[in-house]
């Protein structure tokens, strides 16, 4: 749940989610549309699909144990090099570091150098006696990530409040390099037509051109180009919306009819039983003032 979101956003679903599935066991028996419903509205759903794929995998190879070797974690559904290191470190204490976006700002902030001139591996390689001399392998994974979150941010680092101004060369040096990465933004521009009904439903589709909500209930929605609009679809409004590093740009059309294309379904728009993810649930609430 923390890959790509913040502690506060995921402390209530991780509560909610232990609370429902207390073991491994019991997570693995339960269907795909069941976690993806408990994890609505947190994003990046292919998170809850490796979960589960990975769960079923413990269960059924491993007797429900996480692997103990970084080879072994890593064939896990979603497990790549720096979630298999923070397992590994979390749960078995093993002398290695998660390389995450702070981590790296903290080594490169104290050796003042770009990110992209560091041989991480081969710095912890170097260093290991020193990074790992207390045997509080986890502690220190953790300690790292909580550094770079709060004293060596982004912007602004605490300088003055860090136990390593007397030795970081940033600090030091006149010349400091700027470990700040800029996110790159994409602007895509689509339209969104809705099939909607007088009885406040509409109709939905999982068949969509829309790569980053593939699998998903979404209204008619195509990219935008010189093709006009078909006046069977009224304009309601222009609105923008984000996901990840996209900004959308988005033009909403709707039209009241009874009949759908044969991949789509009826959904209320007062629907809370199936999973319709944020973005879907934004256009509900636009069309919902027609009624």
């Amino acid at each position: 749940m923390l890959q790509q979101t913040q502690v506060k956003t995921v402390i209530p679903y991780f509560r909610k989610f232990i609370k429902q599935y207390k073991s491994l066991e019991s997570l693995s028996k339960v269907s795909e549309s069941q976690i993806l419903k408990l994890w609505e509205g947190l994003g990046y759903y292919s998170r809850a699909r490796n979960l589960l794929a990975t769960t079923r995998l413990l269960v059924k190879k491993y007797d429900s144990k996480l692997p103990n070797n970084l080879q072994e974690i890593k064939k896990l559904p979603g497990v790549g090099n720096y979630t298999a290191n923070a397992l590994l470190g979390f749960i078995y204490n093993k002398p290695t570091l998660a390389i995450d976006g702070n981590v790296k700002r903290v080594f490169a902030r104290y050796l003042n150098k770009l990110e992209s001139k560091i041989n991480f591996e081969k710095l912890i390689s170097l260093n290991k006696k020193n990074l790992f001399a207390t045997n509080r392998n986890s502690d220190l994974i953790e300690a790292l990530m909580e550094f770079g979150a709060l004293i060596c941010k982004p912007k602004d680092p605490k300088c003055s409040q860090c136990c390593l101004n007397k030795s970081c060369r940033y600090l030091k040096s006149p010349k400091k390099i700027n470990t700040e990465k800029r996110k790159k933004v994409k602007i895509m521009d689509f339209n969104i037509f809705c099939y909607l009904n007088k009885r406040k439903q509409i109709a939905l589709t999982k068949k969509n051109e829309i790569s980053f909500l593939k699998n998903f209930n979404l209204p008619l929605i195509k990219k935008v180009n010189n093709n006009s609009v078909s006046k069977d679809w009224r304009f309601l409004k222009n609105y923008k919306n984000s996901i990840s590093n996209l900004n959308l740009n988005i033009n909403l059309y709707y039209k009241f009819s009874n009949k759908i294309p044969k991949s789509y379904n009826w959904y209320s728009l007062n629907s809370n039983k199936e999973l319709i993810p944020s973005f879907t649930k934004k256009i509900f609430s636009q069309v919902s003032t027609l009624f």
